[in-house]
């Protein structure tokens, strides 16, 4: 690959500022959920969540499978670090004229530790394993079709983030039954795909902003 110019750079701060963005919005405004088919419920994180996905298969096709890689360890870090305050603003006490705003608060920001876990454990294996299918199948596919890739890629990594944070979230908590939890799951899957795909275009629009004189077929390395 060649060296990256301080335009590339800026173009890189400010896709890993999206993804971040778009991470936090899934991790706090996904807590509402809407109605969806088969008395099933969705959370709107539906609308983040393949910008997720979508980057780094944007990145990596751009600046290879070591910054896409970067992006998820980012991603990973700012959860912690999230957490992290979410725990200490917990923990101190509230001011006498401020009360009217604990109960809100606590709702949304008093994260339990197994929502947690569920949370990290599922970006974790998801996002890993995005980029290694996505890279995986650049390999047998070759530069094109990037679309065909992407999305690939995408179908198994939001099948396996739904999956465990459902699994972590719910299992055992007696909320939902096995029949209720398989049901969230197809939902979630299915459709955080075809958000997905409806999603194709931006990535296209992202891959062009980005690309410049980088990575054109035929002379880029996006294994390093």
């Amino acid at each position: 690959m060649q060296a990256l110019t301080e335009k590339d750079y800026k173009k890189i701060l400010v896709c890993l500022t999206l993804y971040i963005s778009s991470l936090f919005a899934a991790n706090t405004l996904g807590l509402k959920t809407m109605p969806f088919i088969f008395g099933t419920h969705l959370s709107v994180a539906v609308f983040s969540f393949p910008i997720i996905f979508i980057m780094t298969d944007v990145i990596g096709e751009v600046y290879g499978k070591k910054m896409a890689n970067n992006f998820v360890i980012a991603g990973l870090l700012s959860i912690l670090v999230f957490l992290f305050y979410s725990f200490i603003s917990g923990l101190v006490p509230w001011a006498q004229n401020s009360s009217w705003a604990t109960e809100s608060f606590n709702t949304i920001f008093g994260i339990s530790a197994r929502f947690s876990i569920a949370s990290i454990a599922a970006f974790i294996i998801a996002e890993y394993q995005d980029v290694v299918s996505f890279f995986f199948l650049k390999k047998q596919i070759g530069d094109k079709k990037f679309w065909l890739r992407s999305n690939l890629s995408n179908v198994w990594s939001q099948f396996f983030d739904s999956a465990v944070f459902i699994l972590i979230a719910f299992v055992g908590t007696g909320r939902y039954s096995w029949h209720d939890m398989l049901l969230m799951i197809i939902a979630w899957w299915i459709y955080k795909v075809v958000m997905g795909i409806f999603y194709t275009p931006l990535s296209y629009l992202g891959i062009y902003l980005l690309r410049g004189k980088l990575a054109r077929p035929g002379e880029n390395n996006n294994e390093s």
